[in-house]
């Protein structure tokens, strides 16, 4: 039975001349111990919401789980898919993406992401244990990772979190072949692998990764362990290739018509490319058919369970009847309050999490500044998983790949909140967001030179452009408290993909009061039309709305007509009409001006080239909030005359 697995790989990577063979060849006999005897798993419902989670951290081994995933009978990949891995008509691709192939439950790759998005599969599947017991949520999260997902820094921190957390349904599966693609582990890394887990909280059992009964052994310890535990597999990378494996030479490249023809001989495996003989595939497919009897069960427990009905709209992702969101804006409206978007964002998710008890929230160390934490959230610990804040510490990159492995886990909406600039630690995590499809919701404090005086190393230039260039990141930069709640809003019912909410230090003033509709819903809006003839049209975000007000003020007084668009969300505004888009910003005879603090760069997609556009395209300083905006020439005073001399 693993044999197939290293013929279907090795015969798959030679048909593309292109891919990795290695690892799958080598974790083979690992793989068929885990999916023969541990795993939980059902091919003909992949969406089981009890099912045991597989995460192939090792993503470049890819066809490691197409192999698995077609030889116990899910409906895809079928044999032409694999034979066509790397091609553009399969979803069979280099690295397993997860909206491609169900039983795929992670897009990875990246290495380490994948392990560190499984302790979130972990923390998820612990959380909502607490509230459904174990009738309905009952199950491991099983990773395969390789050295490089080791070595990688969100190891350490993915690592650090789950030893914490102490979760003991975690187990990963270390593919210890010794190899990088530069050649042996030695040439880079020194550590001692297993007494770092140990230090962190973990428990650390080894196995000949080509013995089975050691495997299976080893297995048994990691799972009856009640803290997560790490099996170091020794193996083989390349297994049976008779002169490359256990070298580099079997990692990311073809083996070669020669050196195939020869790993079949020494695996004793007679077979033409791409065959797996009856007697193989039936015992791989009695194995997809074990699940159908557990699944069953489970069924039968959940048809008659109390919860069944709250249980199956959280695993949905459906968001529960209610009005509460529109109950918190219309006594918002009736005063609105002069504060920062950071304190709105609080008071926003007071109601949310009030009214949504999937929303389990956290801060990479900085709750106080961040305001993430509300009364409906208590800790998530070791000792009451029930809980719905977690302290993730300073692990920005690691809080962002958990909140990817909760997303994808299902039954919970994710958001974690650090600074805007240190989107620049968790980015890895954040483009896998945008490309998994998670709803997951980043709170970006401290959004601009707004946050003074801990200077340029602390305030975010470029940040929101390089956000806004990821496709499906949708980037929410309110003005005003209304505004916040309204991007939650938006950034709760968007359940294809991530949200960023970009939010200042700094107390902004209330610019609106109609709440009648989300005004945020289509990108941009006029928050203020022209009193004289419109010859300009201002264009902000976020704290800067209320500084074009100042100018389109100074500007009416001169009897220039200035509208005032508030630009939310570029990428909603991206996707109206054309006929809504020239509405808002004019014809080619106004003057199209924009106003951000943080740089101009792509601005000129709504101003134009002859257009004007104010912000910042240098790094910040370090100064009190008021000195740095007049510093940097965003002011009414400095901005109001260069538009009038523009103007003529």
């Amino acid at each position: 039975m693993a044999n197939a697995i290293r013929a279907l790989s090795m015969d798959a990577v030679q048909a593309a001349n292109s891919g990795h063979p290695g690892m799958p060849m080598g974790m083979a006999d690992v793989a068929t111990v885990l999916f023969s005897d541990f795993l939980k798993y059902d091919p003909k419902a992949p969406k089981w919401a009890d099912r045991d989670r597989f995460v192939l951290s090792a993503g470049h081994g890819s066809m490691l789980i197409y192999s698995l995933l077609h030889l116990t009978g899910y409906e895809r990949p079928t044999l032409q898919d694999i034979k066509d891995f790397r091609q553009l008509s399969s979803p069979c691709a280099g690295h397993p993406e997860n909206f491609k192939l169900e039983g795929v439950e992670a897009t990875t790759g990246p290495l380490g992401q994948g392990f560190a998005m499984a302790v979130g599969m972990a923390i998820a599947e612990r959380h909502l244990n607490a509230h459904f017991g174990d009738d309905l949520v009952d199950h491991k999260t099983w990773v395969i990772a390789g050295d490089g997902c080791l070595m990688e820094a969100i190891n350490h921190e993915a690592v650090g979190l789950a030893g914490h957390l102490q979760l003991g349904r975690l187990n990963v599966l270390w593919d210890d072949n010794g190899i990088t693609i530069d050649g042996g582990t030695e040439l880079s890394t020194s550590e001692d692998i297993p007494a770092r887990y140990r230090a962190s909280g973990w428990h650390v059992v080894s196995c000949d990764g080509h013995d089975f009964d050691d495997i299976r052994k080893a297995l048994k310890e990691a799972e009856a362990d009640p803290r997560p535990s790490l099996v170091a597999c020794k193996t083989v990378i390349g297994y049976g290739a008779p002169t490359k494996q256990g070298t580099s030479a079997t990692h990311g490249a073809p083996l070669g018509d020669e050196e195939i023809a020869g790993t079949r001989d020494a695996l004793g495996w007679d077979h033409e490319p791409f065959v797996v003989p009856d007697d193989v595939r039936g015992a791989w497919l009695a194995l997809g058919e074990k699940g159908a009897v557990a699944h069953e069960a489970w069924n039968t427990r959940l048809s008659s369970h109390g919860d069944k009905a709250e249980f199956e709209r959280r695993m949905s992702g459906a968001l529960p009847d209610g009005s509460a969101m529109q109950d918190y804006l219309n006594g918002l409206a009736k005063d609105p309050p002069k504060v920062a978007t950071r304190k709105a964002s609080e008071m926003a998710l007071g109601a949310i999490t009030a009214a949504l008890p999937e929303m389990v929230g956290g801060s990479a160390d900085l709750t106080g500044s961040n305001n993430t934490k509300t009364s409906s959230t208590k800790p998530l610990t070791k000792d009451d998983y029930s809980g719905r804040y977690i302290y993730y510490g300073i692990r920005e990159f690691g809080m962002a790949a958990a909140m990817n492995g909760m997303a994808l886990h299902g039954g919970i909406i994710p958001y974690g909140g650090t600074f805007l600039v240190f989107t620049d630690y968790c980015r890895g995590a954040m483009r896998l967001s945008a490309i998994q499809n998670t709803r997951a919701i980043y709170v970006m404090t401290h959004d601009s030179i707004g946050l003074g005086e801990d200077g340029p190393t602390h305030q975010p230039i470029e940040h929101l452009q390089s956000l806004r260039a990821m496709p499906n990141m949708q980037v929410f930069r309110p003005a005003d408290a209304i505004e916040t709640a309204e991007c939650w809003a938006l950034a709760i019912k968007r359940s294809e993909g991530p949200s960023t909410l970009a939010l200042t230090r700094q107390g902004l003033p209330p610019l609106r009061h109609d709440v009648s509709v989300n005004h945020c819903e289509k990108g941009a809006y006029c928050i203020k039309p022209a009193e004289n003839e419109k010859r300009v049209v201002l264009i902000a975000t976020g704290s800067e709305v209320s500084l074009a007000m100042d100018v389109a003020a100074g500007l009416e007084a001169n009897g220039v007509g200035a509208d005032v668009i508030s630009m939310p969300c570029t990428e909603l505004f991206d996707a109206q009409s054309d006929a809504y888009k020239s509405e808002l910003l004019g014809d080619s005879g106004i003057l199209r001006v924009s106003i951000e603090a943080g740089t101009t760069f792509g601005w000129e997609r709504y101003t134009g080239l002859d257009g004007m556009r104010f912000g910042i395209d240098s790094f910040g300083a370090s100064a009190p909030i008021k000195d740095l905006f007049e510093h940097f020439g965003l002011t009414a005073d400095a901005i109001t005359p260069q538009i009038m001399t523009k103007l003529g």
